[in-house]
């Protein structure tokens, strides 16, 4: 398993001149643990393509109600009477 800082821990019988301190089953755990990393980011990576499109749903739907409140609006404004100027 890992060590206290996500580091796999070197076997303690390993000599000190020796390259290759790891064996089949440490390279077997290291791609087990890079797969699993890597099927969490492919997770990630779905759910912020999901969330970026929700995103651009809900501002292109907020930009179509500000045309249509605006709209509304402006309509509103030319139906209305102008409103009687007070004498003073």
């Amino acid at each position: 398993m890992s060590g206290p800082n996500g580091d796999l821990p070197v076997p303690a019988e390993a000599g000190a001149g020796e390259e290759d301190c790891f064996g089949e089953a440490e390279y077997a755990a290291i791609n087990s643990m890079l797969d699993q990393i890597n099927t969490c980011l492919d997770h990630l990576e779905e759910k912020n393509d999901h969330l970026h499109a929700r995103l651009k749903e809900l501002l292109e739907s907020n930009r179509q109600t500000r045309v249509e409140f605006q709209k509304q609006q402006q309509q509103q404004l030319s139906e209305s009477p102008p409103a009687p100027k007070p004498h003073p």
